[in-house]
């Protein structure tokens, strides 16, 4: 095979199967390989689906058929989905818990579904940090009871970040060509950074979460992590659209655009963006001064391809008052947790655990393999012992729609910006709180050679412009380069 499968896009992909380089099934074998031969490493896979191949040689039929199919982009192409996405075959959907082993889902997710009519086959099951990092703030990034610890392709010991490890470990060290990650708060960012990779976290409701075990309606979302700005877009024109099994997708169904997200792949889609950098969400990172100089260049590039850019803004809670949204946030997510799972789990063909109250006794069972006496059970407690209808509860969540409309959302209308630009994490509490949309794109390494991103973000359906200037930075920068496995 003369074509090397290793950082091709959706693009060359596809370029190679049209001139007869590549077939389906020689790229679900190259990706099975890599799977046998760096997941003992690096965790990133919990599951390969037995029935790719399968799926790989029907494709490859369709293509020498011209099925209408065979013409969509992801036709062909092999997608590893974050383990809360159900999918109805012969895989498990456990969020990375020994708990769910064995439980039958209804049906796909939406999400799934959407990707099978695009012709994308199901590679297998991403690792995550079990329970969407849900379980106890004392459960490491990266790591579930099905896997062990996930561990970061540049420098194995470095964070992994946020509960979509797996699907940005798999991406970028090319155990998949694309993937699926879910993010309630920074968990498709956060990895997509360090693993320098893109991911993309949509308006809440863009993309249906049927089928995903939940923590919260009201911040859930599900979104592409891949390898470039393109490969992410296409992944996510596949994913999104009203789904009558998710109310959220009705209101937010209005913002995707006639033709799909691709028209937005535009090189020069900084000119003319009105950007506001934020300075303040650097405080805790521990290669700040590298990070900042880069930010610093990169700040210089943005104004080179156009951008026009308001300096020196603030989120006034980032600084004053973060500890405070983190109690409201947790006290919010606490009691919206447990009625959405169990409606999940009661919603299941069959299973071992139908409530919230089962998972924390039958975790106690596994206690060994599930590190029940390290790691704790903290937030499953507190989010058993907590109703919506207490009013520290509703308290919380009037003061989190507060914060949202007096932070990003002020700030965004206030200075009439098209987006905003950080490196600093803080930035994830508004965009979730929010519902907002973000992206991450590669943006360096340190001199320990461990990756950190870019971030955009702005208000509600406002990923046509966050995709611009996205693709813009990439496309002016091109950054990103294959992990090095250091130590």
């Amino acid at each position: 095979m003369t074509f090397s499968i290793k950082e091709a896009t959706i693009d060359d992909l596809q370029l190679a199967f049209k001139q007869n380089q590549l077939t389906s099934r020689q790229l679900v074998e190259f990706y099975l390989g890599e799977i046998r031969r760096l997941n003992p490493i690096l965790n990133g896979v919990i599951e390969e689906n037995p029935d790719a191949l399968h799926f790989a040689e029907v494709a490859d039929q369709e293509r020498q058929a011209g099925a209408p199919n065979s013409k969509l982009l992801l036709h062909g192409i092999p997608i590893l989905v974050k383990d809360n996405i159900a999918t109805k075959d012969k895989m498990n959907t456990t969020a990375g818990s020994l708990a769910l082993l064995g439980s039958v889902v209804p049906r796909h997710a939406f999400v799934v579904t959407k990707l099978i009519q695009a012709g994308a086959i199901i590679l297998g099951k991403a690792s995550m940090t079990e329970w969407a990092a849900f379980r106890s703030i004392d459960v490491p990034n990266g790591w579930c009871a099905r896997t062990g610890q996930g561990k970061n392709p540049y420098v194995l010991s470095a964070e992994t970040s946020g509960s979509s490890s797996g699907s940005a470990i798999s991406v970028t060290a090319n155990m998949a060509a694309v993937s699926l990650g879910t993010e309630t708060y920074g968990s498709i960012l956060c990895p997509s950074s360090a693993c320098s990779v893109v991911g993309i976290k949509p308006t809440v409701g863009l993309t249906s979460r049927d089928g995903v075990i939940p923590i919260s309606p009201r911040q859930d979302t599900v979104g592409p992590i891949c390898r470039t700005v393109a490969d992410a877009v296409y992944v996510l024109d596949a994913i999104v659209g009203f789904d009558p099994n998710d109310k959220a997708t009705v209101e937010a169904s209005k913002y995707i655009p006639h033709g799909g997200y691709k028209q937005f792949l535009k090189p020069d889609g900084l000119k003319e963006k009105r950007l506001g950098i934020l300075r303040n969400s650097f405080f805790n990172l521990a290669n700040k001064s590298e990070v900042t100089e880069a930010f610093e260049h990169h700040i210089q590039i943005l104004r080179q391809q156009g951008a026009i850019l308001v300096d020196n803004l603030k989120i006034t809670e980032v600084d004053d008052i973060l500890k405070v949204i983190a109690k409201f946030q947790t006290l919010a997510l606490a009691a919206e947790f447990k009625p959405a799972l169990n409606t999940y789990l009661k919603g299941l063909v069959d299973s071992p655990v139908r409530s919230l109250e089962d998972v924390i006794t039958i975790n106690k069972n596994f206690s060994k393999q599930e590190m029940v006496d390290e790691y704790g059970q903290s937030l499953f407690e507190l989010a058993q012992a907590t109703n919506e209808t207490d009013h520290e509860v509703e308290v919380a969540l009037l003061n989190l729609k507060n914060l949202s409309r007096d932070g990003l959302e002020k700030l965004i209308e206030m200075n009439k910006l098209d987006a905003v630009v950080t490196t600093g994490q803080e930035i994830f509490y508004d965009l979730a709180i929010g519902q907002f949309p973000g992206i991450t794109v590669p943006a360096g390494y340190d001199s320990n050679g461990r990756p950190f991103g870019i971030y955009f973000g702005g208000l509600k359906g406002s990923e046509p412009k966050l995709i611009e200037i996205a693709y813009g930075f990439e496309q002016a920068t091109k950054i990103r380069k294959p992990p090095s496995f250091k130590p």
